[in-house]
């Protein structure tokens, strides 16, 4: 199994990344990990665009601009780590979406204007942790309606640890309930 790792995880003892890591240890498959504070993946620009967009139009899918998307549709399963910050996630993936989502690569359009998957990968899963309460799944849910309807993604799942930081918290506690979680979701569907 090609595994894809879309690290998202910025601070260097990020307790996301810990908890990715500890998913990733669970499941045989070959790992990538596209470790997005280090690719400096730039956002797009009026440049970019066009030039993109060209390209698309021409079919022509084999230059460097594509890399990130052709492996996002080629992996059988991704697995996304990233923090909660304000609401959501860190805008590096955010920038990596947008360069993902390419039209003829991840996905395409039919002749009525219908939206159909091209991605091999039929799981996703969302790692997350906070520090406070998650009072909204903005980013969980942009993430899940952009794999599920766009990429052709079915499952998304989603792990979260939350109220690592308030004051008397059990924050191994926490972590070990996600974990628990991790074990559940690879014991169900990972362990056949």
């Amino acid at each position: 199994m090609n595994i894809l790792f879309v690290n998202a995880c910025v601070h260097p003892e990020s307790r996301t990344k810990k908890l990715a890591d500890y998913f990733l240890s669970k499941i045989d498959g070959d790992i990538k990990e596209i470790n997005l504070n280090e690719e400096k993946i730039p956002p797009l620009n009026m440049e970019t665009l066009i030039y993109r967009t060209r390209l698309t139009e021409e079919m022509n899918f084999d230059e460097a601009i594509f890399k990130y998307a052709h492996c996002y549709a080629n992996a059988d399963l991704i697995v996304v780590a990233a923090p909660y910050w304000d609401l959501s996630f860190p805008a590096v993936l955010k920038t990596y979406i947008e360069n993902i989502n390419v039209n003829g690569i991840v996905f395409k359009y039919d002749e009525k204007g219908n939206v159909i998957g091209l991605c091999k990968a039929q799981r996703l899963v969302y790692i997350t942790t906070a520090g406070g309460k998650i009072s909204h799944e903005y980013g969980f849910e942009y993430i899940k309606s952009v794999a599920q309807d766009f990429h052709g993604i079915e499952n998304v799942d989603y792990i979260k640890a939350e109220e690592l930081d308030i004051i008397g918290s059990d924050v191994d506690k926490i972590l070990q309930k996600a974990k628990e979680k991790i074990d559940k979701l690879v014991e169900k569907e990972f362990d056949k």
